[in-house]
């Protein structure tokens, strides 16, 4: 948490109030200065994110990496995570499957092979039994090279199952966080 803290108040130090040009575009070189309200209070006003989210992710990561003296620097690699965050950009925005409802969940089916399907062959073999670990539901992934089968299933929760469908399974758990940091400190690969 401390860690967290000190990014956030690093990002607070940024403050994105100076000048705008007449095109829009912010005046880099006055970014750092405080913006003064009407009356005598001083307001800092500055963005939670900086830039987009991988690119947040990153900032954040380079943070805890560089704020740790224990970060083994031989192993480290953001563009490991990089390549990660672009895979989960590619899971939510290009995946393409088939879900067919059973009676306890459900069990999807990625054809391998097809344009923007790569991400989901490297990831749901990964995410698909910490997810049964973390909920104690049936998660079982088989892959014959050119389609890959995922079966989410559990005899009380088969309704949430169904509703929270491939894209909810997938950013279910609280694991995501520690596993880009592994990713970045060369702990992982995936």
């Amino acid at each position: 948490m401390r860690t967290y803290s000190l990014f956030c108040a690093m990002v607070a130090g940024f403050l994105f109030t100076g000048p705008v040009a007449a095109d829009g575009a912010m005046n880099h070189a006055d970014h750092a200065t405080s913006h003064q309200t009407e009356g005598s209070s001083s307001v800092q006003v500055a963005p939670a994110e900086p830039g987009q989210g991988a690119f947040a992710a990153l900032a954040e990561t380079a943070l805890i990496l560089r704020s740790d003296s224990q970060t083994d620097w031989s192993k480290a690699n953001l563009s490991r995570l990089r390549d990660h965050l672009k895979d989960m950009n590619d899971l939510v925005f290009k995946t393409t499957f088939t879900t067919h409802a059973l009676d306890n969940g459900i069990r999807i089916t990625v054809d391998l092979t097809a344009e923007g399907n790569a991400a989901a062959g490297r990831m749901v073999p990964a995410h698909a039994p910490v997810l049964g670990g973390e909920t104690g539901w049936s998660s079982i992934v088989e892959t014959n090279g050119t389609m890959m089968s995922w079966e989410v299933t559990d005899i009380h929760d088969g309704n949430q199952i169904k509703a929270l469908g491939f894209f909810g399974l997938m950013a279910t758990g609280d694991h995501h966080r520690a596993h880009h940091l592994a990713i970045a400190k060369g702990e992982m690969v995936h």
